[in-house]
């Protein structure tokens, strides 16, 4: 005989309690009650208390967690740390190269590549030496807040290691350069509209003959240009709306901000922001945008409200699975579907995702997570890179490049 749920409903008991008002098919606003074991939680509704609580069926369960908009948040989470021996390989050396900020030290292949006051450097494992100066166009700070140390340069580079940009992060252009060719083959302008909220929206994509970027040309638009040539690859009407008039039907009124693309570059990640604010992660369908859905970027998966948070760390864990930092810990979410399919406390700072770990440059270290487990199990103390390649992540200060290469 099977059981019948305070619900009404046989089956096995959801993951989460709730209180009985929001068992039902259009569940009222509810709060997360943390229950001390890790990130679970438990529904309450304005009306109820805890001592309220029951057991549901899983489709209410999962039904009340999505769609009851919970808000706010009861008690403190567990964070959960089983560390371990990590093992791996360091390698350290002299090297008198000093980027502009922790964001101008980037991967190249074999190698590493360094924003410095004087341009370009190619950083090697003995060896660095000057490719050449770069610059950008004058800010023009109309209507702009005053938020110390911003704008700001950083540094892109593809994937195969013959592009790089420097971009106004939190400002208003970028370049693209030809490595090879030590050429300006793009030049960028997303105007200045709030722009110093985020950060400079760009990624390089493919390599080779299909290399590619995109990257904002407005405050609300992006774009993609085929490398090396800089030919539009996506051009469209998305005109803003006229007085009194709708919104046209493509129109995106939304504030782009960092990019963050797959490991197939199946989708797109944009960490951006609308009013009144809130901080907004899309999933765009980056497959289907280039093979032919003209408005795909505008029409992107919502993943999360995030209330006044965004230009937050983001990392993908596997070509589906993207990590979310706030100041609670990291949430994980389903790029296709756009369903929450995890949470765990702890993690703060610069995160990477590799070999189905995320890797967060803590204040006091590098920190090793299983997604999981929402469980950390490694840390190295004093060691805070800023770049990562393929499982070698690297510490440029104190005239001195360490790195450490997980073990294979």
């Amino acid at each position: 005989m099977v059981n019948t749920l305070p619900c009404g409903h046989p089956g096995r008991a959801g993951s989460l309690r709730l209180c009985p008002h929001l068992a039902v098919e259009e569940p009222p606003p509810s709060t997360r009650h943390l229950t001390g074991v890790g990130t679970r939680y438990d529904l309450v509704c304005a009306e109820c208390t805890p001592a309220a609580l029951v057991d549901v069926c899983e489709a209410c369960a999962d039904r009340a967690d999505q769609q009851s908009f919970p808000s706010g948040w009861h008690g403190e989470p567990e964070v959960l740390v089983r560390d371990r021996d990590l093992g791996g390989a360091w390698s350290t050396r002299a090297c008198p190269v000093r980027p502009l900020n922790d964001d101008c030290l980037a991967p190249m292949p074999g190698h590493w590549l360094a924003l410095t006051a004087e341009g370009f450097v190619r950083i090697t494992d003995d060896d660095q030496w000057l490719v050449g100066p770069v610059e950008l166009p004058e800010e023009t700070y109309e209507d702009i807040r005053d938020i110390p140390d911003r704008p700001r340069r950083g540094l892109h580079t593809s994937r195969d290691g013959r592009f790089a940009a420097v971009v106004s992060d939190y400002g208003q252009f970028a370049t693209v350069v030809d490595l090879d060719d030590w050429l300006t083959v793009l030049d960028l302008d997303r105007d200045w509209m709030d722009n110093e909220l985020t950060r400079y929206p760009l990624a390089f994509l493919g390599d080779g003959e299909t290399a590619k970027v995109v990257a904002a040309t407005d405050w609300n638009r992006l774009d993609v240009f085929a490398l090396p040539g800089g030919e539009l690859l996506t051009d469209r009407e998305t005109a803003a709306p006229q007085k009194d008039e709708p919104e046209p039907e493509h129109y995106l009124d939304y504030f782009q901000g960092a990019l963050h693309p797959s490991p197939s570059e199946r989708w797109l990640v944009t960490d951006g922001w609308a009013w009144h604010p809130v901080g907004i992660p899309l999933a765009v369908d980056l497959a289907a945008w280039l093979d032919g859905d003209r408005h795909a970027a505008e029409h992107a998966r919502h993943l999360a409200d995030r209330d006044d948070t965004w230009d937050t760390p983001i990392a993908w864990l596997d070509d589906n699975t993207v990590a979310l930092q706030d100041t609670d810990g990291v949430e994980l979410y389903d790029a296709g579907t756009g369903r929450r399919t995890g949470m765990f406390a702890g993690p703060a700072g610069r995160m990477w995702g590799h070999g189905g770990l995320l890797y967060v440059a803590a204040e006091a270290g590098l920190e090793v997570w299983d997604p999981a487990e929402g469980v950390r199990v490694g840390f190295l103390e004093g060691f805070t890179p800023i770049a990562h390649r393929e499982g070698t992540f690297a510490e440029l200060r104190n005239d001195q490049l360490r790195t450490w290469t997980t073990p294979r």
